[in-house]
């Protein structure tokens, strides 16, 4: 199976092509490893390389950029308009294919650690991979910047770094390694240089500050063009998408007396996020990927159909049936549950997208429209979580082939089925609490839908109820092999929650 992965290292140099280049050529070396994007600019004064590839291939090409960066940047000399506490300032992991959060998550911390023994530069571990709360959010991790931090972590526990130190390194400062899903660096630029109404609308759209939920903002003061900029993270597209930030911040801007005059993607974007906003200005009746040349031609390529078009529903859906009819335990029936699921939350994307175009429900098009996001988002993980099961259970019969001959060897394996079986059983949980998430939502729907497409909606919501009490099957049974009482018995109690709330709900008929 293709296990893949991205890396957006950021460097604190904007200015010096030179030394972006050297940095490249220092990860572009490793074998496995492709670098895909690389930005810089003068203001920020910051430049971020996207690499993707193998997970141990792009851990090795992201700790040699850590080393080029510590011989080629000095944060005492480095001045820009971006916050930042580290030569190499920020080293997130994000998963891609084959791969689960929680294995970005110890990949941070593995690099982490090897960023400190090569090199002896303290490191911070944020998002998915934080050690502290309060380090989750990394505007936390950069309060004062590197001057500030160098000043207070040796004298303050609650800012020393997590590995290392406490001491910032005397050029390089420190390095703050994570996991997190996908994130897109978006900038809006408006037409005043006046960095004070820049950072009204950042205030005005971040979460921390009471605006939209994924996305993070701050205004920065862009000397070189005359113009303020309000930059911003989107670390969930699908839920705080690009248009919705379009929209706000041209808005609030509006406020002001002023307007955008352009907007920006740092590094990568992925397709979607495009055909969301193409979808939303355009008012697009039933579009489609499919519709994409670029990708029709893709699909023609690799020789298999575009959603909804040639070969047949049956054909398309041939393989997996397949695969679970096949003679072997996995997939299995968590993996059949997570489709049950995945499928839900299709039906509920149909019945929500087909209701908001029609005039008879205009009024809830907002409601739908924001419904529709989370039914996507919701049918992505359960979709994920087909193989996530499957993978589970092939992390337990591995463990169950570990050597026994000795003592050692033997508490080695007993160990080792104990915490795969663990993910075997928490596997099916997420999906079993996903899917009643997604019947309760599904629920919330039915006001608000055209008449015509009730069934559909309903048959979505038989679906997500099969869907979790056939990953509870999956969980129970896991269960019965574990021996860690406590372990097993907070378990059991989220287990029980989601009995009871399905227990309380009915899908009336038709």
């Amino acid at each position: 199976m293709t296990r893949l992965i991205e890396c957006v290292p950021n460097f604190s140099e904007g200015r010096d092509a030179a030394k972006v280049d050297a940095l490249v050529a220092a990860m572009s070396a490793v074998d496995g490893v492709a670098v895909l994007d690389r930005e810089m600019d003068a203001d920020h004064n910051r430049c971020v390389i996207t690499l993707a590839g193998e997970p141990d291939a792009v851990a090795e090409a992201a700790l040699r950029g850590v080393g080029r960066a510590l011989e080629l940047i000095d944060l005492t000399r480095h001045t820009g308009a971006h916050p930042r506490v580290g030569a190499t300032d920020v080293v997130p992991f994000i998963p891609v294919d084959g791969v689960t959060i929680e294995d970005c998550v110890a990949l941070a911390r593995r690099v982490g650690r090897e960023i400190w023994e090569r090199y002896k530069i303290p490191v911070y571990y944020y998002e998915a991979a934080a050690l502290r709360p309060q380090c989750a959010n990394l505007e936390n991790v950069r309060k004062g910047q590197f001057e500030g931090l160098r000043d207070e972590a040796p004298r303050n526990p609650e800012r020393a770094p997590d590995v290392g130190g406490p001491a910032l390194h005397a050029t390089a400062g420190a390095t703050v390694v994570g996991a997190r899903k996908f994130l897109i660096a978006y900038n809006i630029n408006l037409n005043t240089p006046d960095i004070s109404i820049a950072n009204k609308i950042a205030k005005a759209i971040r979460f921390s500050s009471g605006g939209l939920r994924y996305a993070k903002a701050m205004g920065v003061d862009l000397k070189a063009r005359g113009l303020a900029q309000v930059s911003i993270n989107m670390t969930d597209y699908e839920q705080t998408p690009l248009h919705r930030v379009f929209e706000m911040v041209e808005r609030e801007a509006k406020r002001y007396g002023v307007m955008p005059v352009g907007s920006e993607i740092v590094g990568l974007v992925p397709q979607r996020a495009l055909d969301m906003a193409a979808d939303f200005y355009l008012q697009l009746e039933n579009f489609s990927a499919a519709q994409v040349l670029e990708n029709r031609l893709a699909a023609a390529r690799e020789g298999r159909p575009m959603e909804g078009h040639g070969g047949g529903l049956a054909a398309m859906a041939r393989p997996l049936l397949d695969a679970v009819a096949a003679p072997t335990a996995a997939p299995g029936g968590g993996s059949v549950a997570a489709l049950a699921g995945s499928l839900a939350a299709c039906l509920g994307q149909m019945v929500a997208q087909l209701s908001r175009q029609k005039k008879s429900q205009a009024q809830f098009a907002e409601q739908l429209s924001a419904a529709l996001a989370e039914l996507r988002r919701a049918g992505d993980a359960l979709a994920r979580a087909i193989d996530e099961d499957a993978a589970a259970y092939d992390a337990v019969m591995a463990a169950f082939k570990l050597p026994k001959g000795t003592a050692e060897e033997q508490q080695r394996r007993g160990e080792a089925i104990q915490q795969a079986t663990k993910g075997a059983a928490e596997v099916p949980l997420r999906v079993a609490e996903a899917a009643a998430e997604l019947l309760d939502r599904l629920g919330q729907l039915e006001p608000m839908i055209s008449p015509s497409m009730m069934s559909d909606l309903r048959v979505g919501r038989l679906m997500a109820g099969a869907a979790a009490r056939g990953a509870l099957e999956n969980v129970a049974i896991n269960l019965e092999s574990i021996t860690d009482a406590a372990y097993v018995g907070g378990m059991r109690a989220r287990t029980a929650a989601i009995e009871r709330r399905l227990d309380g709900t009915k899908v009336a008929a038709g």
